[in-house]
């Protein structure tokens, strides 16, 4: 910041400093308040390690019975400040006050309070600000030096129940009178961890220990590993897992049936380990259990159920109903289990998914138990199961508002309706529509100082199907415990944003598999879209720039050719045909100089992206979607996602009878279905993630994105709405969308290169996420990438993509960010600066020199990026 900028606005930054000062006056002077004399606040837990840390050393910081008061704001402790707000002369009173049920908070019962503490002259007072700031704050955490012991030897059995038996751990309390204010050391030494030396097991039932041994590759305990109790927990829970899914109902219900035993007397760092499993003292067998009875009742109350339902069945399961709102077909699809198969806990709760996927029912009861025999013991081989169900409503509606952010739109907001109608044709059949715009403004092509209004509206229906659309059995191959789902998608969307508005129109089948919780099968048939081009004659008044261009070209070769000048003004020849002749005329090339060469170059690259941006284009595809997603999932700490999409289009419509059009200027003849060029391309894109947790909750994120589309056929270019392009807030965040980055390390005027689009994406992404607070998070990223075309434009511009020079035309970007997680919802900023611009001039592309810190890319969105 220069003396200079802060001279020409004094008043704004003395307010800023002012303000700063008040605040942290009023944090320091404070915190205390409400501190009694000779007690202490604890201000901070300090985690001292006098050997080698350990990876799990993090979690320690949960075993202190006492931690400060929450900081928000990133320093100071607000819900803290708000208690020190309220008049102290009532605390006593308003803490005696919250312990009272809410109904019973009332005048009365503050009137009898103020009687109570012999505080008459109170009587009446309402207290509601001081019962606001009572209800949002925290009181002062005190130093409890008791507790502090205490927490030491928490600390010290967690290292013990880690492997490190000789572990020592030590504390200290710094006091500060004058402060009133206290910290606590925690001194731990790890010491030398006890190891397992040899690995045994000790199971008597054979049934059980084949089926051990057969899955003794995915055990987690082995010889050579730290005696860590958490790692033995772990295998316990494998174990139990595995066991029910192999027929054991119940087993371990009791969590004494599998248990560990170490032998610690001869050698305390070398130990023996021996894994025990059995039924009961007696070692009895284990005996496999079978499912027995299937019943599906859907009622209107949980009481319905079973007085008023009748009984019918399909395909030995019972199902209990009360109406015939619901084919059995439709339910029978969901449930996973069946009579008589042998008992897999894992198909009951696929069971539970599906039912809960159809997103028609809510699960009033779901139920397995061993069979009862009248007055006998229940029989402890067959599992009766029930499903009690509760239909949804048959209609939903949701109305809702989302403001959003983006470099292209600006500051947005987004109305939309939604409803649901569930059961349409009485097999659970969900019906979605949908009406949704979006409201913005962008920044004028005209004047870049304004900005005008950019809209999208939309509409959309979707039938959704608990299973597939096939004309045969499809079980075989696709089991129903993969949740095989389908849905037929009719949408129409107007936008008038970026340049020139569009009228779109499309139409899909999907079918939908999980094969588990990280495995994901999407394919779609029939996807068709249809892109209409509104205003393509005035192309020029939203693309400003290229219009500057044009007349700047025009007017060069009416100097060179007067007579041509006429022509186009009287009308004889039109924009097209004159633009046309200019790049046809070789004679002219011949007398250009560089500074002409490069102009005409321009040129003709400005004619690719109009003709590219007006052109109406039918696109019938089909995508084939895998994804593979381990994010979220507890037992994945170190997560990998997957995504790979394949798309191919064009070949059906290829079949039919059709026309072609003139072309363009630059645009070769194209075959139209309805007179409407049809696209024909292959499409490949591949997003794969690797997150890395360490030192806590410290995150470190690997992206790489590739995405290529191959035009052939009737196709020269991408279409434009299935073409990529570089920047934006989930992407390069040193270039804003259409920023200017790319194509390739092309040399054309980014008045032209603005809006260009391609075939070829390669996007690296590196995110280092440090979290300050629960609430707060900061981030340090490199963004690497560029777009290429698979061919040059005919000397237009020079984007091909070869493999000898795409590692020196990737732009670089750096920066970092803050993400603020409130609720459910992450609110980011992102500043970033352009390291490697290779769209500049050789000798000029590293920009480290020309970054101005206060001059950032500013990224505002939801949610991370990736």
């Amino acid at each position: 910041m220069s003396c200079k900028h802060y001279k020409n606005s004094p008043q704004k930054y003395y307010k800023i400093i002012s303000f700063a000062t008040f605040v942290g006056l009023l944090y320091a002077c404070s915190t205390t308040k409400k501190v009694p004399d000779g007690e202490y606040l604890l201000t901070k837990n300090n985690f001292e390690f006098e050997d080698k840390r350990e990876f799990f050393d993090d979690e320690l910081k949960d075993y202190v019975q006492q931690k400060p008061n929450k900081k928000q704001l990133l320093f100071m402790p607000l819900g803290l400040a708000f208690y020190n707000m309220a008049n102290p002369k009532y605390d006593t009173i308003l803490n005696e006050y919250m312990t009272y049920p809410g109904e019973m908070r009332n005048q009365k019962l503050r009137d009898s309070l103020f009687l109570k503490y012999n505080m008459k002259s109170s009587v009446g007072k309402s207290l509601l600000f001081d019962r606001l700031l009572h209800n949002w704050g925290t009181p002062p955490v005190i130093l409890d030096q008791g507790r502090t012991e205490k927490s030491a030897e928490s600390i010290k059995k967690r290292l013990i129940y880690r492997g490190f038996w000789d572990a020592d751990v030590k504390f200290k309390n710094k006091l500060d009178s004058a402060s009133k204010k206290a910290t606590v050391d925690y001194l731990i030494r790890h010491n030398d961890p006890t190891y397992i030396k040899d690995y045994y097991f000790n199971i008597p039932d054979q049934g059980i220990k084949q089926i051990y041994n057969n899955h003794i590759d995915k055990t987690l305990v082995r010889a050579g590993q730290i005696l860590d109790q958490t790692a033995l927990e772990k295998e316990v829970t494998r174990i139990t897992d595995l066991m029910k899914e192999s027929g054991y109902y119940r087993f371990n219900s009791t969590n004494d049936e599998i248990y560990f035993v170490a032998d610690s007397l001869k050698n305390k760092k070398q130990v023996p380990l021996t894994l025990e499993i059995h039924k009961d003292s007696l070692d009895r067998p284990y005996k496999k259990a079978t499912f027995g009875n299937i019943d599906v009742a859907i009622v209107d109350e949980a009481s319905d159920y079973p007085k008023n339902t009748v009984k019918d069945s399909l395909r030995r399961i019972r199902f209990h109903k009360m109406n015939d709102k619901y084919k059995l077909s439709s339910l029978w699809r969901a449930i996973i289990v069946d009579n008589k198969q042998l008992f897999d806990q894992q198909k009951l709760d696929v069971t539970k998914r599906n039912l809960m996927t159809m997103n028609n029912f809510s699960i009033v009861k779901a139920r397995d138990s061993l069979r009862q025999g009248g007055m006998t013991t229940p029989n402890d081989s067959i599992v009766d199961v029930l499903y009690v169900l509760k239909p949804l409503p048959k209609y939903e509606l949701k109305v809702g508002t989302d403001l959003n952010y983006s470099q292209i739109l600006n500051l947005g907001i987004s109305p939309s309706v939604d409803l649901t109608t569930r059961n349409v044709f009485r097999g659970a059949e969900n019906l979605s529509t949908s009406l949704s715009g979006t409201f913005g403004s962008i920044r004028s092509t005209g004047d870049i100082d304004k900005r005008v209004l950019a809209y999208e509206l939309s509409a959309q229906a979707s039938l959704n199907f608990p299973r597939l659309l096939l004309p045969f059995n499809y079980y075989k191959f696709i089991p129903k415990r993969y949740t095989p789902t389908s849905s037929i998608l009719l949408g129409a969307s107007i936008q008038n944003n970026i340049g020139l508005g569009r009228l779109n129109f499309n139409t899909g089948l999907n079918y939908q598999a999980n094969v588990n919780e990280q495995v994901y099968h999407k394919l779609t048939l029939f996807n068709t879209q249809i892109s209409l081009t509104k205003n393509k004659n005035a192309y020029y008044d939203y693309f400003f720039n290229d219009g500057l261009v044009r007349d700047e070209m025009f007017s060069k070769y009416f100097a060179y050719d007067p007579t041509i000048e006429t022509k186009y003004r009287s009308g004889q020849i039109s924009m097209d045909q004159l633009s046309q002749t200019i790049i046809e005329d070789n004679t002219y090339r011949g007398t250009l100089n560089q500074q002409g060469l490069d102009l005409l170059t321009t040129f003709r690259g400005s004619l690719i992206n109009k003709e590219r941006q007006t052109q109406d284009v039918l696109i019938s595809s089909m995508i084939y979607n895998f994804v593979y997603n381990e994010i979220g999932k507890k037992e994945y700490p170190n997560a990998f996602y997957f995504n790979g999409k394949v798309e191919l289009a064009g070949n059906i419509l290829s079949l039919f009878n059709k026309r072609s059009n003139d072309g363009g200027v630059v645009m070769g003849p194209q075959k139209t279905i309805f007179g409407i060029p049809y696209a024909q391309f292959v499409k490949f894109d591949i997003d794969t993630r690797k997150y890395f947790k360490f030192n806590g909750n410290q995150t470190l994120v690997l992206r790489q994105f590739i995405g290529v589309g191959i035009p052939y056929g009737n196709s020269d270019d991408m279409p434009i709405i299935k073409s990529y392009f570089n920047g934006g807030s989930n992407d390069i965040r040193a270039w804003v969308a259409f920023g200017g980055l790319g194509p390739a390390d092309s040399q054309v005027d980014e008045r032209v290169r603005t809006y260009m689009t391609n075939d070829i994406k390669l996007t690296t992404n590196i995110e280092y996420r440090i979290p300050f607070t629960s609430m707060y998070e900061g981030a340090l990223f490199t963004d690497i990438g560029n777009t290429w075309s698979l061919r040059n434009h005919n000397d237009a511009h020079q984007d091909q993509f070869r493999f000898n020079k795409f590692l020196g035309q990737m732009g670089i970007g750096s920066g970092f960010g803050l993400r603020v997680n409130v609720a459910y919802i992450t609110f980011r900023l992102d500043f970033a600066y352009k390291i490697y611009d290779p769209n500049k001039a050789e000798g000029d592309r590293w920009r480290i020199k020309n970054i101005q810190p206060f001059k950032p890319t500013l990224n505002i969105a939801f949610g991370y990026p990736f």
